[in-house]
């Protein structure tokens, strides 16, 4: 417990401290926003806003979570390190796709399929990693089962089909969150609460823990109470940014952050066995990625017409006349009820022992 509490309190400060710094050094070099010429005319004030701020969240996730650890005298296990990897793998991405960004002053950097071949390779290396070293129950990380709260042990998976299914979560994870970075603050404050889900489910999965408690209820996973350690670091960091990041944004997270915040999400539901539960805890993220499905699919189906003013959804109350502190609020509020309902459910299920 004393490492969540460390790697938590020490993220949060880095990043209230530390952002201040990269803000002055990104100015300072000129590493600015580019602003997309077809989205809300209100967001071109915001054109030059320093990018890349992910880096700090990153470096503070991991810097806490091994000074956590060094203070409290215990070892990193297997699946935190998976997790750490897969969290930093895909800040690379991201940062490649900001730098070539501002390298060539343009709004699109990695080109798509340079960006999905990254992810990919990230992915498939976690998944196959995930299903090795078992612990001395023969717990690996990942599991071969689909999960909702736990495992269903009647399903069955070959690793191949497991680690193509953790390619498609963690692309569309990391996606979700990189749509829905597009209004000060909203990415980063959705990002908290679920991250901060994600610490009390480890921390309830550890107290009842089958490694501990081979009772009917226990929680047939590995290492969650190191998990809960980078949930909180994660929690700590996203919510330090915030103070820099919340309107009028002083720094963008820019893909750096956004695709390793939204990796992080999807290794967490991978292991903890929460792989759907993730779509509840995560329902905003959803939604985004949704309205830009939907948007495209009608657009080609009619024609040309348009289902939304403009997608993803967030802009579509902009172009209706919301202030932009308004709809991130009321998306804040809509992730803080998908947060209580998941968290319900989780718990629910406990209760119910089924």
């Amino acid at each position: 417990m004393r490492a969540i509490l460390l790697a938590g309190g020490l993220a949060l400060i880095f990043t209230l401290l530390g952002t201040r710094v990269a803000i002055r050094v990104l100015v300072a070099k000129g590493y600015g926003q580019l602003i997309r010429d077809d989205g809300p005319t209100t967001h071109h004030t915001k054109r030059g806003t320093p990018t890349m701020g992910g880096l700090v969240i990153i470096l503070s996730v991991v810097v806490a979570y091994f000074l956590a650890k060094l203070f409290t005298g215990d070892m990193p296990s297997w699946s935190a390190l998976l997790l750490l990897f897969l969290f930093v793998g895909l800040g690379f991405v991201g940062f490649l796709d900001d730098y070539i960004k501002i390298a060539k002053q343009r709004s699109l950097g990695l080109r798509s399929k340079a960006k999905m071949a990254g992810q990919t390779v990230v992915a498939v290396i976690f998944g196959a990693l995930a299903l090795t070293r078992p612990d001395f129950r023969g717990q690996t990380p990942a599991s071969r089962h689909v999960s909702f709260i736990r495992d269903i042990d009647t399903i069955t998976l070959p690793a191949v089909v497991v680690v193509l299914l953790i390619l498609v979560m963690i692309a569309g994870s990391s996606n979700a969150v990189n749509l829905t970075d597009g209004l000060d603050g909203l990415a980063t404050g959705a990002s908290t609460m679920v991250f901060g889900a994600y610490t009390l489910v480890n921390i309830w999965q550890n107290n009842q823990w089958c490694g501990f408690d081979a009772g009917p209820k226990c929680y047939d996973v590995r290492d969650p109470l190191d998990l809960a350690a980078i949930a909180a670091a994660l929690t700590g960091a996203c919510f330090g940014f915030l103070w820099w990041n919340a309107s009028p944004a002083k720094i963008f997270m820019g893909d750096t952050g956004s695709l390793s915040l939204g990796g992080a999400l999807a290794g967490f539901a991978i292991l903890t066995r929460t792989e759907f539960l993730l779509a509840v805890l995560g329902g905003l993220f959803v939604i985004q990625t949704l309205s830009v499905m939907l948007q495209v699919g009608y657009f080609r189906a009619t024609g040309g017409k348009r289902m939304f003013r403009m997608a993803p959804l967030h802009h579509h109350f902009e172009l209706k006349g919301w202030d932009e502190i308004t709809v991130v609020i009321r998306f804040w509020i809509i992730t803080g009820i998908c947060v209580a309902a998941g968290l319900g459910i989780f718990y629910a299920e406990w209760v119910a022992g089924v």
